[in-house]
Formats: C-alpha cells, sequence, structure tokens
C-alpha cells in the first residue's frame, strides 16, 4: 500500500475529505519526526507501535567488494516496535 493508497482508505474509514487525512498524515509524520529527532522520547500508540532514537556504536566492517575492513562510525538509528495488536494481525 503507497501513501496514496492509504490516504483513500483513511478516508474511507474515518469518513473525511482525503484532503483532511493528508493533512493529519502528514502531522503525524513530522511530530514522530521531531520527537526521534531530539531523542529524549518514544511515541508509543499502545498495541499498535512504538518509535524511538537509538544509538549505534562505531564498529569495523567488511567491504564486500575488496574484503578490505572498514570503520563505520558511531551514530543513531530509528526503532520501531510493533504493539500485541499489530502482532496478533500479522498472525492472520
Amino acid at each position: 500500500m503507497n501513501r496514496s493508497e492509504l490516504l483513500a482508505a483513511l478516508a474511507d474509514r474515518a469518513e473525511v475529505p482525503r484532503k483532511d487525512a493528508d493533512a493529519v498524515l502528514s502531522a503525524f509524520a513530522a511530530i514522530v519526526g521531531d520527537v526521534v529527532a531530539k531523542g529524549d522520547e518514544k511515541v508509543t500508540i499502545p498495541g499498535f507501535l512504538s518509535f524511538e532514537r537509538t544509538h549505534r556504536a562505531a564498529r569495523t566492517a567488511r567491504n564486500p567488494q575488496t574484503g578490505d575492513p572498514i570503520q563505520i562510525p558511531s551514530g543513531y538509528a530509528v526503532k520501531v516496535s510493533a504493539g500485541s495488536k499489530l502482532k496478533e494481525a500479522a498472525k492472520g
């Protein structure tokens, strides 16, 4: 499902105009991005998803073309965890 399909489904399910569904989805993405960028708290939708920033330590890896070791600097990543209701839905 791509963004336009998601917007159409949201608009139908919530019985709102597609423009409003787009505004809500854009605002949600912006808020999650802001919270993750700060890194001091976690966004949680109980039973569905949680988003948080995690720290990744520096490490040594191998260049797949040459096999030479390369240093990968430390940095940040995003951890997305599925909630219990989403896990149950995935089971079928």
